[in-house]
């Protein structure tokens, strides 16, 4: 059962294709690429699906409440109506005149990735294709990954948590893309996994948005 993670890096997109222990890392140009690669049972992505258009997200205030000091890593998703946005100004007036609170220059900076996404998925919704987090799956893979992914403990802490569940070799790597980035396709891998055999955790309310998408995050 082969299934994928995915990790949005300067537009493009970081695969990891796990099958069975083997993992083969993949550099995909855009979200088109992630969802045509084939025979894959669940499509993990590190990137908002679900979008709500005129509050924050449950599944974002419960996952940073799970990673606490950490729960800075979860941006709050953008509203829906975001995604037609111009400019990060133009965005910040729609998400005041809907939520009464302006958009992160972080949560900007991913709404071309989630446009990308949200156009490649179309209707009806892709049941296969679910929003993920790393650090909830490195949490769940080992309690003791806690330094930050940049850092050299942080960068071994994750490779440790991920060598019980599957062989990675980072000299497999596309070139370029850096270790936190293939480190966290990896992990989202390990969450299809879970998915695919029905043990993952999801957080969120169960509420889903105006196309019908999920506004939840499973690890």
């Amino acid at each position: 059962m082969a299934v994928l993670g995915v990790d949005g890096w300067r537009g493009r997109w970081v695969g990891a294709l796990l099958d069975g222990r083997r993992v083969t890392l993949l550099d995909l140009p855009d979200a088109g690429a992630v969802l045509s690669v084939p025979d894959v049972e669940v499509v993990a992505i590190d990137m908002p699906i679900g979008l709500s258009e005129g509050g924050v997200r449950a599944c974002d205030v419960e996952a940073r409440r799970r990673l606490a000091r950490a729960g800075s890593s979860v941006f709050p998703a953008p509203l829906r109506q975001v995604l037609s946005a111009t400019d990060y100004v133009d965005a910040c007036r729609i998400s005041v005149a809907a939520s009464g609170k302006a958009l992160s220059k972080q949560a900007w900076n991913l709404v071309p990735a989630i446009r990308s996404l949200d156009e490649a998925l179309g209707d009806p919704p892709a049941d296969h294709v679910v929003e993920v987090h790393p650090e909830l799956t490195f949490r769940a893979l080992d309690e003791r990954v806690r330094d930050p992914k940049a850092s050299a403990r942080g960068l071994a802490q994750r490779m440790a948590a991920l060598a019980p569940v599957m062989d990675l070799d980072l000299l497999d790597a596309p070139p370029l893309i850096p270790a936190a980035d293939v480190l966290d396709a990896c992990a989202a891998a390990w969450s299809a996994h879970r998915i695919a055999t029905g043990v993952a955790e999801s957080l969120g309310d169960g509420s889903t948005d105006s196309r019908g998408r999920p506004m939840r995050i499973s690890f």
